[in-house]
């Protein structure tokens, strides 16, 4: 009697298993990310009465992370280029989960923000690298369906995440209150640390890479000078100090951007700022990205402060958003072929509509505002964004030359960043401002000022490329 044997895997299942796993671990980095960027929209409130940080605090918040991350972001993609994106990866991770212990365990509100900085500097140590991995360990006719987990993933991370922070403040599990949102991370970094150990492929990378590092701290000078000037002078009033930061802020920008022209390997290649639909693109993103983002921290700091939501109604009230942006998402990768930039107004329109609904509603109900009628403009909100969100980038980079599509989507990605930073920090100093005549009134100005600065967006529309390459899409 002979005893029936199981196959072995051949070589190509056991390949393909390993890929498929290198991308569950680039992706799990992704939504760690997402994760972080996002919760403080939540927990900043409760964390600024825990630690008594005041309004500035609250700011700090959400601009430190966006700050190191956006003025990092090309720098981190070029050492992972020159000294191996395995090492970039692991380092990050590693760097990522401690800077997240250091938030969950800060004292006092110098020692957060400063944890927040570090948090964003190795997440921009990790996050260029993760691409470059994908392609090169997934053959070319599957990289498509790789990338295409992408969206729906973090789009699921971006409804769950605010959630779960929520859950995790109001539970106080083991009387760890907000800090249980950070310290989770100690689970989930070690987890995608010991995975990415052993799979990521290892290659030696490129010392004849060069960084510009004078550009990067110009860059960073220049977005700390302005930040400082808007948030201390929002909390402290405008005296000669904020507005001598905002000036030096101003001086580092205008030198970062002579050095862009000067070095031998600026950040952003000196042939992408001459092309016009590209250059138009940047501008573009970083009005609108400014915009919303500082309109969802005061969305949330409005439904906390002005309606008396716990951190769990304010992030179950914040979900229609995210849904929004996931169904326009999906709709948006099928129409830009056949709209391109198109697609982008009326994404911004849409996004008008959301604002001058919310903005209709502070006016005439104010704090009385009814749950259901406060979800259905904040679900438009989402669909206008995520219209918006993908095309503006796949429009912009449409007619560059296909050598420079990396360098163009690393600035597009930086600058989105920069632009979160910038938009947290301005819109609440307004809301903050004005705070004072009640916070229905203080949303509104809010929202004026968004819907200001979004109508400015578009503008640059008509300048972006009229199509995106098929490839690119």
């Amino acid at each position: 009697m002979t005893t029936p044997t199981r196959a072995s895997p051949s070589p190509g299942t056991k390949a393909s298993a390993r890929i498929w796993a290198i991308l569950a671990v680039i992706l799990a980095a992704d939504i760690l990310d997402m994760l972080d960027s996002t919760i403080t929209n939540i927990a900043a409130p409760t964390i600024a009465r825990d630690l008594h940080g005041g309004p500035s605090l609250i700011q700090w918040l959400g601009a430190s992370y966006a700050l190191s991350l956006g003025v990092l972001l090309v720098v981190g993609g070029r050492l992972g280029d020159r000294y191996g994106k395995r090492r970039l990866f692991l380092i990050g991770l590693a760097g990522f989960t401690l800077a997240s212990i250091a938030c969950g365990l800060a004292v006092d509100p110098a020692t957060l923000i400063t944890a927040r900085l570090v948090q964003g500097a190795f997440g921009a140590m990790l996050i260029p690298q993760g691409f470059g991995i994908l392609t090169s360990v997934f053959p070319r006719e599957q990289l498509g369906k790789a990338f295409g987990v992408f969206g729906p993933a973090l789009g699921l991370s971006g409804v769950c995440g605010p959630i779960l922070a929520g859950f995790l403040i109001d539970a106080d599990l083991f009387g760890l209150g907000w800090r249980a949102m950070f310290l989770i991370n100690i689970g989930l970094g070690g987890l995608a640390f010991a995975a990415a150990y052993r799979l990521l492929p290892a290659e030696p990378g490129d010392r004849t890479v060069t960084i510009d590092a004078l550009g990067a701290v110009l860059l960073a000078a220049a977005m700390l000078g302005t930040l400082f000037g808007l948030i201390d002078g929002s909390a402290n009033g405008w005296t000669a100090a904020p507005l001598a930061a905002m000036a030096a802020g101003a001086v580092a920008f205008a030198l970062f951007a002579r050095r862009q022209v000067t070095a031998d390997n600026p950040l952003i290649k000196p042939t992408l700022l001459q092309n016009r639909g590209f250059t138009s693109g940047l501008i573009l993103g970083l009005v609108f990205f400014a915009a919303v983002s500082g309109l969802l921290y005061v969305v949330s700091l409005f439904m906390q402060n002005g309606l008396g939501y716990n951190p769990t109604e304010t992030a179950l009230g914040l979900a229609p958003l995210a849904v929004g942006i996931i169904l326009a998402s999906i709709a948006a990768h099928q129409l830009l072929a056949r709209l391109g930039r198109n697609l982008i107004l009326i994404g911004l329109l849409i996004t008008l509509f959301g604002t001058g609904l919310l903005l209709a509603l502070a006016l005439t109900t104010g704090i009385g505002v009814a749950p259901w009628a406060l979800a259905m403009a904040i679900l438009v909100l989402g669909i206008g964004m995520g219209t918006c969100f993908g095309s503006i980038f796949v429009v912009t980079i449409g007619d560059i030359d296909p050598s420079e599509t990396g360098s163009g989507s690393g600035s597009l990605s930086a600058v989105q960043q920069l632009a979160n930073a910038i938009g947290a920090a301005a819109v609440t100093t307004v809301y903050f401002h004005t705070v004072g005549s009640g916070e229905a009134h203080a949303l509104t100005v809010s929202l004026a000022l968004v819907v200001a600065v979004t109508l400015i967006s578009l503008g640059p529309v008509w300048l972006l490329p009229r199509h995106a390459h098929a490839e690119q899409h």
